[in-house]
């Protein structure tokens, strides 16, 4: 039974509003190449309409509505959120993947995490309480200090295709929980889910502009957004050229920005690991979510000692990977999201081919898939660390191989990229592992495993990957303001000046 689109407009204080100019954009299955529905597309004026709700949805009732109700109300509605999320699991999960081409299984485990996103925020939004007024030591009996941690205002959350609610539940959840009202601007590449999480706020009864989401293309929605002067704060999540763009925007304001963007990270193999195992690691590092990961191990660095054997078991596990409609059942690679990106995954493949690297196995569409943007999931090896394939984010099921004879050469490879999001080391000398993860350019290291990502831990990158940390108890720092509050204790004059009434 075909899954269908549900025709949504934009959401706006509450209630669905048909763009001002009226357009919409096709959603094409990436699996067929079919059209199958549309979504809104905002402008200037729409995102003007939204930014109005949000202020006055902050603003309203002196606040007491939403942004200076106590976290145990916000908490309240998100857990709301979270159960309506659970609810309609299997209806979201058949979405997301006839929109990104993400495997169903995948997509039904990514409901899963935002349904405890938004719980684990809840509590987090509860804990906020008890953290207000929280005395500061001074050095003066004379005064005394507290602090107050107070929502940002009015947050532009701009989202990316990859995983569409899963990546806005780690900025809504967190944003709703200090008390922020948003403007939700997912990727126009795959929306549908985050107008179902519209749907469900109006369900909740989450009060008008609370949460508003507009569709539609970057350049029309997304930029406005950045630039509007009445927005207090950008959190994106997305490709480092992108996120440049809207840090250069956002300076113009002084105007706060959360950066999640791009990576290329290393994945290293030791001599002593079990060789299965650390193959099924390495694949799932690179080939999860259809190799569209920002933190993706894409580049394998493996002890040369074993690197002929490592490689053969990793061609062994590709040729069992089930490539499919991701609806199919067992299907654990499915399309890449689009047209655009299927070109800029073999353009990526041809370059490496014509640089002198070898492909091992993949770099072709499967035979036995005649529509849809497929990629064969690819293994590249000969490469030299001057490459594009090895320098540049590829966002496919790419992975390319190094090897390395000594512990040092292999941290200074790992450490030779722009990016610095995520690393991986695999091995059973747990005392290399650590030394590793202590010199790993990066804000994630994973130790034999990769991937694996909990809401209760800091997520966020360094050099290019950008800045700031989402989810755990950092998650909700993006969206407050720390105000300290100092009391002078007692009716002695302060004395600094000569009084003039001793004069």
């Amino acid at each position: 039974m075909a899954t269908t689109v549900p025709s949504r407009q934009l959401f706006i204080n509450g209630d669905w509003r048909e763009p001002i100019h009226q357009k919409r954009l096709p959603v094409i299955n990436p699996s067929t190449e079919e059209i199958i529905g549309d979504i809104p597309a905002a402008t200037a004026e729409d995102v003007d309409a939204a930014v109005d709700a949000a202020r006055a949805a902050f603003f309203r009732d002196g606040g007491k509505e939403w942004s200076s109700a106590t976290g145990a109300l916000r908490a309240k509605y998100l857990r709301d959120i979270a159960a309506k999320i659970t609810e309609r699991k299997s209806q979201l999960a058949k979405l997301e993947s006839v929109d990104c081409g993400k495997p169903l299984d995948e997509a039904a485990w990514d409901m899963d995490d935002v349904a405890g996103c938004f719980e684990y925020f809840a509590d987090v939004a509860e804990r906020l309480d008890s953290e207000q007024r929280k005395p500061v030591p001074l050095p003066m009996e004379t005064f005394k200090c507290h602090i107050l941690k107070e929502p940002l205002g009015v947050v532009g959350l701009i989202t990316p295709w990859n995983y569409p609610l899963l990546m806005a539940a780690w900025k809504v959840a967190p944003s709703l929980a200090a008390g922020c009202t948003i403007i939700l601007k997912p990727s126009e590449l795959a929306s549908v889910t985050c107008l179902e999480l519209a749907d469900i706020c109006k369900e909740v009864g989450l009060p008008p502009g609370v949460v508003n989401v507009l569709t539609g293309l970057g350049s029309e929605a997304g930029a406005p957004l950045t630039t509007h002067p009445r927005v207090d704060k950008i959190a994106f999540t997305g490709s480092s050229a992108t996120g440049s763009k809207i840090m250069t925007a956002a300076a113009q304001f002084v105007k706060p920005v959360t950066l999640e963007l791009g990576g290329k990270s290393p994945i290293v193999v030791f001599n002593d690991v079990d060789l299965d195992k650390a193959a099924e690691w390495t694949l799932f590092g690179c080939f999860w979510t259809n190799g569209q990961i920002c933190s993706a191990t894409s580049r394998l660095l493996v002890h040369e000692s074993i690197a002929a054997v490592f490689l053969e078991k990793l061609v062994q596990w590709c040729r069992n990977i089930k490539i499919s409609d991701p609806l199919e059942e067992g299907c654990r690679l499915g399309p890449v999201v689009s047209s655009g990106q299927y070109e800029k995954v073999f353009k990526f493949i041809t370059t490496a081919r014509e640089e002198g690297a070898t492909i091992l196995y993949g770099g072709v569409r499967p035979q036995h898939l005649k529509r849809g943007f497929f990629v064969e999931p690819t293994i590249i090896t000969d490469v030299t660390t001057s490459m594009q394939i090895w320098r540049e984010e590829i966002f496919g099921p790419v992975l390319c191989v190094k090897t390395f004879s000594t512990e040092e050469e292999a941290i200074e490879l790992a450490n030779d990229t722009h990016y610095g999001l995520a690393a991986a080391v695999l091995s059973k000398d747990l005392e290399r592992c650590e030394r590793l993860s202590k010199a790993f350019q990066a804000g994630i290291v994973w130790v034999n495993c990769s991937q694996p990502t909990f809401t209760q831990a800091p997520w966020g990158g360094k050099k290019r990957s950008g800045f700031g940390r989402e989810l755990g108890e950092w998650g909700i720092n993006n969206y407050l303001n720390i105000k300290q509050v100092t009391q002078y204790l007692v009716d002695d004059a302060w004395g600094w000046y000569n009084s003039p009434s001793k004069l």
